[in-house]
């Protein structure tokens, strides 16, 4: 039985790779349209930014008995967004590309919607239809990059494991809610 060679050129690649350094990390190996790629990253970062703001605000607005431990619990959430955030605005910058971060057109470009909610139920609930949301779309996502960019698949799923986690958490507080 004969054993496939790895990389049967070495040399090209090197060659390669001194020739397009200006490229970073995109090589000629990058087999995603990059430019769909990193539409998507940034509106994937337009949603954690949206949801980070939501959460915060959720945050700061808790009120009633249960108040502080929910309160304590949308902190969490939105601390966990933003690192997201970075992570996705991280990647865009490794592909090329430029994050998107101005306010302008945010909520058009986020999956999900600011919805402030006003008791402590609304809020809840509303935490998780935009995890729900995101829930969906990164799995779209993922399913879009499966092994065309391993990279951004493998950390749009780590993100996608983490809205997993909130819906769950978001769903066993409403659980307690009139």
């Amino acid at each position: 039985m004969s054993q496939k060679l790895f990389v049967s050129d070495i040399e090209t690649i090197r060659k390669r790779a001194r020739d397009h350094i200006a490229e970073g990390a995109v090589t000629a190996g990058y087999r995603a349209d990059r430019e769909t790629v990193l539409k998507l990253l940034n509106d994937a970062l337009a949603t954690e930014i949206v949801c980070t703001l939501r959460y915060r605000r959720h945050h700061f607005m808790a009120k009633g008995i249960q108040s502080k431990s929910i309160a304590d619990e949308f902190l969490q959430h939105s601390n966990e967004e933003q690192q997201h955030a970075d992570q996705i605005a991280g990647r865009i910058v490794q592909l090329g590309g430029e994050p998107n971060f101005s306010p302008d057109g945010l909520l058009a470009r986020s999956h999900a919607e600011y919805v402030e909610g006003q008791t402590l139920g609304d809020m809840i609930r509303e935490d998780l239809v935009a995890e729900r949301i995101a829930i969906d779309s990164y799995g779209e996502i993922v399913q879009y990059l499966a092994d065309k960019d391993p990279t951004s698949r493998r950390m749009m799923e780590n993100i996608l494991a983490v809205e997993e986690e909130h819906a769950d958490e978001m769903a066993d507080l409403l659980e307690g809610m009139p």
